[in-house]
């Protein structure tokens, strides 16, 4: 009989990537490994691991922190059918092992699987860890972190792995400076309005550097007609989409990324060995994602503006510093570089495997 693994996923794209690629590696092991992910009907699970040819259950749960009272008092009510919903297929499928790619929708599932006794280990990629990773650490048997500094939240259960990113990134050769200078703009799989609001009062100082620049910019598809037009308007030439769907091709075409600092997205920046202008989530929780930039800062991969520093003059400015300090860039591709871990996969992997052994 196959053996089944839980991906229990986080509701977000990064969370979901993640499972996807420690997925094709315990498949590219055996085959004959059954890889179930459990999420929610509100995740981005339901649109992409469908199409990326996985078998998908859902619960219903939803978060408690940073929402209003309404919603953490409904997320609250819905804590235990998501627990008996998550012991419901623990009983029907009998996991070998879960993994916990954080967020909320890995609590009710962990927490069944663990008390079932199948090992669990959970995937914490930021530098700051989730509630949920927390709350749910001694009920595990490993966590795999990305960076050291993290270790300290989960004492011996800790192995600092890196965060797995898809392989097309880490096969990206060092880009050349032949050419204007290349930028590439996104605010996550969705896009970022407050991202896309300030790039467009940068273009007014941005327009100077006309045939010095060439401006890539994923919009999301509810900014996206909008943008267009402020670049139109301000004469400002760009590739402008609602969606990259070659995101690994897009950075290897760029000299600098501008983006949020989502843990994924550091990953594939560290993976791919590009310098980042890094305008973290003011919104995200326990600060994750401005952790997340200061570590590629400390280390000189990065530059950051946090949300409230941030203004059209401002972006501008800090784009046009490195368009003009070419060297600077190549420091920080170097810098980016050594931050990465291209075993990440393997490694978690390993633990999962090493944890079905010992059960």
């Amino acid at each position: 009989m196959a053996e089944t693994i839980f991906m229990a996923a986080g509701g977000t794209g990064g969370h979901i990537y993640i499972g996807l690629a420690l997925a094709r590696e315990l498949l590219r092991r055996d085959p004959s490994f059954r890889i179930l992910f459990v999420g929610t009907p509100r995740g981005l699970e339901s649109q992409i691991v469908p199409r990326e040819g996985f078998s998908l259950e859902m619960i219903r749960v939803s978060g408690l922190k940073r929402v209003g009272l309404r919603q953490a008092l409904a997320g609250l009510l819905r804590l235990p059918g998501s627990l008996w919903s998550s012991i419901q297929l623990v009983r029907k499928y009998h996991p070998g092992a879960a993994v916990g790619l954080g967020g909320y929708a890995s609590g009710p599932v962990i927490l069944a699987a663990s008390c079932w006794g199948a090992p669990a280990l959970l995937v914490e990629p930021n530098a700051v860890p989730g509630m949920t990773n927390r709350w749910l650490a001694p009920f595990v048997d490993r966590v795999a972190v990305a960076f050291q500094e993290t270790e300290r939240f989960f004492g011996k259960k800790a192995v600092c792995t890196g965060v797995p990113v898809r392989q097309a990134f880490l096969d990206l050769p060092p880009k050349g400076r032949a050419g204007p200078f290349s930028v590439l703009i996104f605010g996550g799989s969705q896009g970022s309005h407050t991202l896309n609001v300030n790039v467009c009062e940068a273009l007014k100082y941005l327009r100077l550097l006309q045939g010095e620049i060439r401006l890539s910019h994923q919009t999301g598809d509810q900014d996206y007609e909008w943008v267009r037009k402020s670049y139109r308007d301000w004469g400002v030439e760009g590739n402008i989409v609602p969606y990259i769907h070659d995101m690994a091709a897009a950075f290897g075409a760029a000299d600098l990324i501008v983006s949020r600092a989502g843990a994924s997205t550091i990953a594939e920046i560290t993976a791919g060995g590009k310098a980042a202008l890094l305008i973290p989530f003011a919104g995200a929780a326990d600060s994750h994602q401005q952790r997340n930039a200061e570590m590629l800062a400390r280390a000189g991969a990065a530059r950051v503006v946090l949300e409230q520093d941030l203004c059209g003059k401002r972006l501008g400015e800090e784009i046009e510093r490195l368009v003009q300090r070419r060297e600077e860039v190549t420091r920080m591709e170097e810098a980016s570089r050594s931050l990465a871990r291209p075993d990440a996969t393997l490694s978690i992997v390993d633990l999962v495997q090493g944890l079905m052994r010992k059960a």
